[in-house]
């Protein structure tokens, strides 16, 4: 009896009003809150937008609330949506977590084994690391991705990060391989017309850097900036172009022919290269061989790493 009234007054709770809920529904609506409209989670899910669309429909039937605004610009979240939010990232926290205890107890070297590592570092010859660690072990399924972006490794987006940093993440556990140098780079020609010292010398600077070190500046006080970039590879370019000079990891300033050390310029600290994984997965036997195999190969190139090796 109680049931019958509920429905006639709210239309909700019981009855045949409401089906099921299906908790897969709600990893798309976690999706379009995070993206803020159907279309960044079609694309992060890999489906269309009326897919979307029809399983948060589906979530709002089984719920029986309104969980998205839908406003010309884009999806926002009503009071019942961000409830259903926040139950989805509890679902998503202990689905992954559920998924590193169950990994952490495969006993054998096999299986699925996903890899970050930028695409600058993997060019200067960790494509023939990955290709002796796969001949060692052909029953590791390694997959390789190429980023600077922070992937989420407690969401197993991957098992292993390679990365250059000074201060790694602390929820990560691992080893710093090998120290780093860098140095200032140009192009032979603009080597060869610059007169050192007060002279002005052309500059390619990184937006998202602090200016030149004093250290720099003392020996140099005449930097002209010509160009500002936001990415490695396309400073790289400039340099070798003749555009100006730029500082840059020793193993990649040292290992393009277009390129050479300013002279009269020191090389300087460069930041650590680390091996990173999660730390529940760090005793699984796959990833404990790769981390293994990979420090050993990186600190068999720390001439290169550590500037040793110029030109």
């Amino acid at each position: 009896m109680t049931c019958a009234k509920t429905i006639i007054a709210t239309q909700s709770l019981c009855g045949n009003d409401r089906g099921m809920l299906d908790w897969n529904d709600l990893r798309y609506v976690l999706e379009t809150a995070r993206q803020g409209g159907i279309s960044g989670a079609a694309r992060v899910l890999g489906v269309n937008h009326a897919t979307v669309a029809r399983r948060i429909t589906a979530a709002e039937t089984a719920l029986g609330a309104r969980l998205f605004e839908r406003l010309a610009s884009g999806y926002i979240a009503t009071e019942a949506g961000l409830d259903a939010v926040r139950a989805a990232e509890a679902m998503e926290i202990t689905g992954a977590q559920l998924d590193r205890q169950v990994g952490a107890r495969d006993t054998t070297i096999s299986g699925s084994l996903t890899v970050t590592a930028p695409q600058l570092l993997i060019s200067a010859g960790l494509g023939a690391m990955f290709r002796e660690f796969i001949t060692a072990h052909p029953d590791i399924d390694l997959k390789v991705l190429a980023s600077n972006d922070v992937l989420n490794l407690s969401q197993r987006e991957a098992d292993v990060a390679i990365r250059i940093s000074d201060n790694p993440s602390p929820t990560l556990v691992g080893r710093r391989v090998t120290q780093q140098r860098g140095a200032v780079y140009a192009s032979p020609d603009l080597i060869a017309r610059d007169q050192g010292g007060d002279a002005p010398l052309d500059w390619v600077r990184f937006i998202h850097w602090p200016g030149p070190p004093k250290w720099l500046t003392d020996l140099r006080p005449n930097l002209n900036v010509r160009l500002s970039v936001d990415d490695m590879i396309v400073a790289i370019e400039a340099a070798r172009s003749g555009i100006g000079a730029t500082r840059m990891a020793c193993f990649l300033g040292d290992g393009e022919p277009g390129l050479a050390r300013v002279p009269g310029l020191p090389d300087f600290p460069y930041m650590p290269i680390w091996i990173l994984t999660h730390p529940d997965l760090r005793r699984v036997p796959r990833i404990q061989a790769f981390v293994d195999f990979a420090a050993t190969h990186m600190r068999g190139m720390r001439p290169l790493f550590e500037g040793q090796s110029p030109g």
